[in-house]
């Protein structure tokens, strides 16, 4: 996968040469570009924004820069079709960014990324390069940054370690928080390492019972109560042919219960733990 980042504070960006992504890079497996904005200004000030038209306060980034900075990336490698680049825009009022789309963007081989600064791109910008790639504008919460670089370190790492080969245990992810298939909607549960005590605190005796069916009943019930516990818009939200026999009883016990339309709701009671 290549990666093309345009932003006027490249050193920002420099954490993705350490870690998973570092790695990755120094595989080869990744391609990892970072470009400052300001190369692509014509005064001596480097000028990146400007007012805004309709008055307000703050200022907005130019068109020109970015429409020079953006052509240059496009232009240096670029083929269409499945193998032409998208075009990923951090903000505030974009899709919410989940697993889910962090999937899609991994089965992407380029992605540009264009964090702004201030008020955000001039929207002319992002309407031109829609006529030539798919633009995806992504949002990391309901939130509001100084800039959009953080915003690509979350969604570069989130989408590099779905790259094969990138993650020790090519399974890794399967069972993470929010993974398509049986996670797509459930929080992960507690995991645990040795020693078996620590500070007179055991583990949960199932995880030593050798047994993998009980192993996996477990881990999916714990999955339901901390999903009930902290994200309970998840279970409201999922199918309810997700849940199997067990899903139900657990989250019976948790205070849940299907309603008129099969979906899961509050009940007036629940279960502490």
């Amino acid at each position: 996968m290549r990666i093309d980042v345009v932003t006027i504070f490249p050193e920002y960006l420099e954490p993705l040469n350490v870690s998973l992504v570092g790695k990755a890079r120094a595989r080869g497996q990744l391609d990892v570009r970072v470009h400052d904005l300001r190369h692509w200004t014509h005064d001596r000030h480097h000028t990146v924004d400007d007012t805004p038209y309709g008055g307000g306060p703050g200022m907005v980034m130019k068109t020109d820069p970015w429409g020079e900075a953006l052509d240059d990336a496009v232009a240096d490698g670029y083929e269409s079709g499945a193998h032409g680049p998208v075009l990923v825009v951090p903000t505030p009022s974009g899709r919410p960014f989940t697993q889910e789309l962090a999937v899609e963007l991994s089965q992407r081989p380029w992605l540009i990324f264009t964090p702004a600064r201030y008020e955000g791109i001039d929207r002319r910008v992002m309407d031109e390069y829609a006529t030539r790639m798919p633009v995806y504008e992504v949002s990391i919460g309901d939130y509001v940054l100084a800039g959009g670089e953080a915003a690509v370190l979350v969604v570069t790492e989130a989408v590099a370690r779905l790259l094969p080969g990138v993650l020790g245990n090519a399974e890794s992810h399967r069972d993470d928080s929010f993974a398509p298939g049986a996670m797509a909607d459930l929080l992960e549960g507690p995991v645990y390492t040795k020693p078996p005590e620590w500070r007179g605190r055991g583990i949960p005796e199932v995880l030593v019972s050798g047994h993998h069916g009980r192993i996996a009943r477990w881990r999916r019930d714990e999955a339901l109560r901390r999903t009930s516990r902290h994200r309970p818009d998840l279970i409201e939200r999922t199918d309810p042919a997700a849940f199997d026999k067990k899903d139900r009883e657990t989250l019976s016990l948790l205070g849940w219960a299907p309603g008129p339309d099969g979906r899961f709701g509050r009940t007036p009671y629940a279960v502490e733990e």
